[in-house]
């Protein structure tokens, strides 16, 4: 059986940024990754997908973007080769298309882990899991009550319009994923009809500047687990309702429902072809204009604050969303719509961790990363999981420093015994 102090699970940008700072602290470790680094990059992203933050902000431990377009944003393909040229940079120790198939404590009092892959069974002090937060889609229950002639699938799964079956469209969920989406599947001449959950809805750029400069700079993007008071929900907060693109556009149900997208509630049930709504749509979007008017005071408060106001662009507020009526249901066969597209998140799902650590959700219980302090199990890539931007490839290396360091706590104060 192979031995190593810590096993990482998975070789993405915190995979690869835990590895960094382990070696950084001379702790002897081992990546296993169940594809080729970046895995999830090559295979699981559409066409036209680009990084919602831009290059500059791309940022691992001793590693930043060094192109020639800094306020761009990464293609799939360019952030595999980036992560890719990262791993070479760090001569980090991946096993590649190696995948687990059970994470268990050892037993008979030894501290450590027992970690089976395909071929060969590891003992490790401890484990880092950095599978990330996106390995599964969540699609609701009553997706379970579509006929079987509507097509079905989730954004890990779509690559293009071209894909899809003749016909319209219905994008469940209003996050940077569902509305991407229905922009592209508009832009195609398809007929769109998107279903609009909570979300939060933010300019690419404001006063000249992109959204993640204004968020960075505020700090807000810093913010700690232990300084929010309900940690619980900010990490079910949704995603940011923004687009990497080359003209730095904005896409916001303004513009969508202006281009033809048909705006509709959260699908609350579904009965055959016959799919019905709730109608909370114009309170949702309320809601999301409050939040985004109070984040743009900030922002100006921080200009202010930092004595940069006539280095920007005068404010250019976006103004409020108007939201027609929308539909209490829709007959999907009778509006033509042959596709259905679950943008409605991802969930958790580890089905080789073999330990009572997840709560009632299925996620898996930490304290900013430690999952089993006493054992030596943690977790990174998680949403705010020490920090804001913990999802961010510029969020992975603090956090893995942190985890580092208390997995190098725990590695001297437990001792080995074989």
């Amino acid at each position: 059986m192979p031995y190593t102090p810590a096993l990482i699970i998975g070789a993405g940008q915190c995979g690869l940024a835990m590895s960094r700072s382990l070696t950084e602290r001379r702790i002897d470790h081992v990546i296993l990754e169940r594809g080729n680094v970046a895995n999830s990059w090559h295979t699981e992203r559409w066409d036209s997908l680009r990084l919602l933050t831009p290059n500059w902000q791309t940022r691992l431990p001793d590693w930043h973007y060094t192109g020639t377009d800094p306020d761009g944003y990464m293609t799939a393909g360019d952030v595999a080769g980036y992560l890719g040229e990262y791993a070479d940079k760090i001569d980090a120790p991946i096993h590649t298309n190696t995948s687990v198939r059970s994470v268990r404590r050892m037993g008979g009092g030894f501290p450590g882990w027992e970690v089976r892959t395909d071929d060969d069974l590891w003992f490790a002090r401890t484990v880092v899991i950095a599978t990330g937060a996106c390995s599964t889609p969540n699609i609701p229950d009553v997706a379970a009550g579509l006929p079987d002639h509507i097509d079905q699938l989730s954004p890990i799964h779509y690559r293009n319009p071209a894909q899809l079956a003749p016909g319209g469209v219905l994008v469940v969920g209003a996050s940077a994923s569902g509305t991407q989406l229905a922009d592209e599947l508009c832009r195609a001449g398809r007929d769109v009809t998107l279903a609009v959950s909570r979300h939060v809805r933010l300019p690419r750029t404001y006063r000249g500047m992109d959204i993640q400069w204004w968020l960075d700079t505020a700090g807000i993007l810093d913010t700690r687990f232990d300084e929010v008071p309900d940690i619980e929900r900010a990490r079910r907060a949704p995603s940011l309702q923004i687009v990497g693109t080359p003209d730095r556009r904005s896409v916001d149900l303004d513009l969508l429902r202006r281009r033809g997208v048909r705006l509709a509630g959260r699908v609350i049930d579904i009965d055959g072809a016959d799919v019905r709504f709730d109608d909370l749509v114009a309170d949702r979007c309320g809601h999301a204009d409050d939040k985004l008017f109070r984040l743009l005071d900030r922002f100006d408060a921080t200009a202010r604050e930092r004595g940069i106001e006539d280095e920007l662009e005068p404010s250019d507020r976006p103004a409020r969303i108007t939201v027609p009526p929308t539909p209490a249901s829709i007959d999907l066969d009778a509006d033509g719509i042959s596709t259905v597209i679950w943008a409605t998140g991802f969930r958790p799902n580890y089905p080789w961790l073999q330990e009572r650590v997840f709560d009632e959700r299925g996620e898996i219980r930490h304290d900013g990363g430690v999952v089993d302090a006493e054992h030596g199990l943690y977790a990174l890539g998680l949403p705010f999981l020490r920090r804001r931007k913990s999802t961010f490839i510029d969020g992975a290396g603090a956090d893995a420093a942190d985890v580092a360091d208390h997995l190098s706590t725990h590695l001297d104060r437990v001792p080995l015994v074989v």
